[in-house]
């Protein structure tokens, strides 16, 4: 008789932990990521970016940097942000912010103090930048992550050679709080890295299998 009623005590704790652990896990706060969109962005690099992240768990804001109407990207495509770069930035700070490429995309983000003025605070307290293609010129631009060690689309490698840049060929290049990738190729294992940033690698590795991706 006693065995008979212990066994339904030992179920319904059981069951109560994993409700607990549950509630807890849904409690927690979602990484937030920052992709900032200009005109003539590399739209495969801001696209994928933003679909994968938003797979592994992370809450993306796409803010356009000239505002919230749609942006015609490099290939034509035509993407309406979330918001504005400036509504985004009133809502918080961000796990990461995200430079796509693109030529016209990165020259615009270069030019805008606005995203000079984001990306040191970012720097400045130990957040994630995370730039792709022709983004890492914006942070030469900017005068960010001096020194680092980085990657872009090679058509922007000695630029950023010059500007002091310790240079990698490798797909995609970690170092401290600084991600970076090559181009529209390699955008996956980008936004796979940030996943594994933001989320660890387990999240990472489980979201492979069902895009059906070849790494």
């Amino acid at each position: 008789m006693l065995k008979r009623c212990i066994q339904p005590l030992v179920a319904n704790h059981c069951y109560t932990r994993l409700k607990c652990r549950h509630l807890r896990h849904s409690n927690m706060a979602e990484p937030r990521a920052l992709l900032i969109l200009a005109e003539g962005a590399e739209e495969m690099e801001a696209v994928i970016t933003a679909d994968v992240l938003r797979r592994g768990g992370v809450n993306v804001t796409i803010a356009g940097l000239a505002g919230a109407d749609p942006v015609t990207c490099s290939r034509n495509v035509v993407i309406k942000p979330d918001t504005s770069l400036d509504d985004a930035t009133k809502t918080g700070k961000y796990d990461v912010v995200v430079l796509p490429g693109g030529l016209g995309g990165a020259q615009r983000l270069s030019a805008s103090s606005r995203v000079g003025a984001l990306l040191k605070v970012q720097e400045a307290g130990g957040g994630l930048i995370a730039a792709i293609c022709a983004g890492p010129t914006a942070l030469a631009a900017h005068g960010v992550a001096a020194g680092r060690t980085l990657t872009s689309h090679p058509s922007v490698r000695e630029q950023l050679a010059a500007a002091g840049y310790a240079y990698s060929e490798d797909r995609v290049v970690r170092d401290g709080q600084l991600l970076t990738s090559r181009g529209p190729g390699t955008t996956f294992e980008f936004a796979l890295a940030l996943v594994e940033a933001l989320q660890g690698a387990e999240r990472r590795d489980s979201l492979v299998p069902p895009m059906l991706l070849k790494l």
